[in-house]
């Protein structure tokens, strides 16, 4: 499958960073064609501005975004990977789908319609990537917001037969080597499917 990979996180060395390069190992494992989105590496601006906002109905796409929509527009599955703090995604990533997924690349509103239609039915699967600092009772209860945004609102966008994959390490502050090394293990075999 023709695959994209959003990572963001903002050290270097850091154990998500382990954590991209365990699932980037299993997609070249499972023969997938790649790209690679680092966007903290790219200086990637997640500030969608009060100009490009009331602009947000059309269907121009600001030139510093581009890439980043013709690789979504391209691919087949989506791979995000990031830690979860707050009980959400890190600020860049909210901004890049704020900034990215847009009118003329994930939806658009056609004239006289109250309902968006989705563009992206190219994209058959998302999958997240993230670790959480709590355990996954505490992410029930605080409502897993990360989960329900892939599921709720990135999926509707895409193909009508897309699927979500969640793949979790819960309680990674007090996890073990072992707890780790196993999380890397499950990453790296479920994106060689």
């Amino acid at each position: 499958m023709k695959t994209l990979v959003v990572y963001c996180h903002p050290v270097a060395g850091s154990f998500t960073s382990v954590v991209r390069d365990a699932a980037l190992q299993g997609l070249a494992d499972g023969g997938h064609e790649v790209r690679l989105h680092d966007l903290h590496a790219d200086g990637f601006d997640p500030v969608l501005s009060a100009s490009e906002h009331s602009l947000h109905l059309d269907s121009a796409v600001p030139a510093d975004v581009q890439r980043y929509a013709d690789d979504l527009v391209w691919c087949e599955s989506l791979v995000l990977v990031y830690p979860t703090w707050w009980s959400g995604q890190p600020a860049m990533l909210k901004g890049w789908v704020d900034r990215v997924w847009v009118n003329g690349v994930a939806w658009t509103l056609p004239s006289g319609a109250n309902r968006l239609r989705p563009l992206l039915g190219n994209i058959r699967l998302i999958t997240v990537v993230t670790s959480h600092g709590s355990s996954k009772l505490v992410n029930s209860l605080e409502g897993e917001s990360g989960k329900r945004i892939a599921n709720r609102s990135l999926r509707i966008l895409c193909n009508r037969r897309c699927r979500t994959r969640w793949i979790a390490i819960y309680g990674i502050d007090t996890s073990s080597q072992q707890d780790r090394v196993a999380f890397l293990h499950r990453v790296r075999r479920r994106l060689a499917k």
